[in-house]
């Protein structure tokens, strides 16, 4: 069983989470079962964007990184007080982990900026939120990637992505590293895709 933390930060934006929870949950019960996700969070209960109130399975002290096989992190809002646990020591920690031991790591959005601010983006390809408003890209530049203009940006073991839209393609992402294409595809097919 390849097991997935799905780290929420306070503030986070729920449909980024759900697709996680969904892709992943269609392919341990449709696909070929080989996929179970964990939601963990600093706290045993966040309000994510726009006062949706989660509580995760676990919190962060309950568990062993080393039991799992891949890390997915949603993004969120800096009103809703997403940087405050995203670029927490803790939070920062997880990330690290992870990287070190070369697994798979997939983030919606602004989530990269926690990847940014974690250090293991320097002189790495990924993006963050790209709407020509936002500051964002300047963020992540300033944390040392080298910026591509594209939705979602593959670079070793990190998925960054650039909006919500690219959730969906994110997790399915995520379940092709985890699993096969020929798989991936399968339950794609079978959610409609």
């Amino acid at each position: 069983m390849k097991k997935v933390l799905l780290l929420l930060a306070d503030g986070f934006e729920a449909v980024e989470a759900s697709v996680f929870t969904d892709v992943l949950g269609w392919n341990k019960w449709e696909g070929d079962g080989s996929t179970e996700v964990v939601t963990v969070g600093l706290r045993n209960k966040l309000t994510c964007t726009w006062n949706f109130t989660v509580i995760p399975e676990k919190t962060i002290d309950d568990i062993e990184l080393d039991e799992f096989d891949a890390l997915a992190i949603p993004g969120g809002f800096e009103e809703a007080g997403f940087y405050k646990d995203a670029f927490s020591t803790p939070f920062l920690n997880v990330i690290h982990h992870f990287n070190a031991n070369q697994k798979p790591i997939a983030s919606i959005c602004v989530a990269s900026l926690a990847l940014g601010k974690s250090g293991i983006l320097a002189n790495k390809k990924a993006t963050t939120y790209n709407h020509p408003t936002s500051k964002r890209i300047g963020q992540l530049k300033d944390f040392g990637a080298i910026v591509q203009n594209d939705l979602i940006v593959q670079d070793g073991n990190i998925i960054t992505s650039s909006n919500p839209v690219t959730a969906f393609d994110v997790a399915f992402l995520l379940l092709e590293k985890l699993t096969s294409k020929k798989n991936t595809e399968h339950v794609k097919d079978l959610m409609g895709f």
